[in-house]
């Protein structure tokens, strides 16, 4: 499978709900067909199980678990997951070469443009987030 499906997620950022849903709803993606990282103080961390799979950085100081995901980010064009409530990835996500989805509770405007589905999965569900990774993953040649 050459298409894959990046996840950056500030656990700083979101809730323990919105954690477990996220975590929940990526199950539908292969591993193989996923990159999982995670950056967050260790009291953020411990609000979610991550799977096996995922990149777990423990990340101390404001602006730590920011510079960790920029850090692990790698341009590639597929479909980007950006799992944060502020902004700091706004220009990152308008840039980006495919599609973006935000997970968010409150998310900045920098995410509201065209092209960057944002989606609360406390309100809107995880099936809004399966279908989106499907979807995404299926248009990037992901699924044949």
């Amino acid at each position: 499978m050459d298409a894959q499906v990046t996840l950056l997620v500030d656990a700083d950022n979101l809730t323990a709900a919105r954690l477990a849903a996220l975590m929940d709803a990526a199950q539908v993606l292969p591993v193989d067909a996923r990159r999982l990282v995670v950056a967050g103080s260790a009291a953020a961390l411990e609000r979610a199980t991550w799977p096996p799979d995922a990149y777990v950085v423990e990340s101390r100081g404001w602006q730590r678990a920011d510079a960790v995901l920029a850090a692990e980010y790698d341009h590639a064009p597929g479909p980007l997951v950006i799992a944060s409530g502020d902004g700091d990835f706004g220009l990152l996500a308008q840039r980006h070469d495919g599609p973006v989805l935000v997970v968010s509770g409150a998310a900045s405007a920098a995410y509201r443009t065209p092209g960057i589905r944002v989606i609360d999965p406390v309100r809107e569900g995880t099936q809004a987030i399966r279908a989106w990774l499907m979807s995404a993953l299926s248009e990037s040649g992901g699924f044949d």
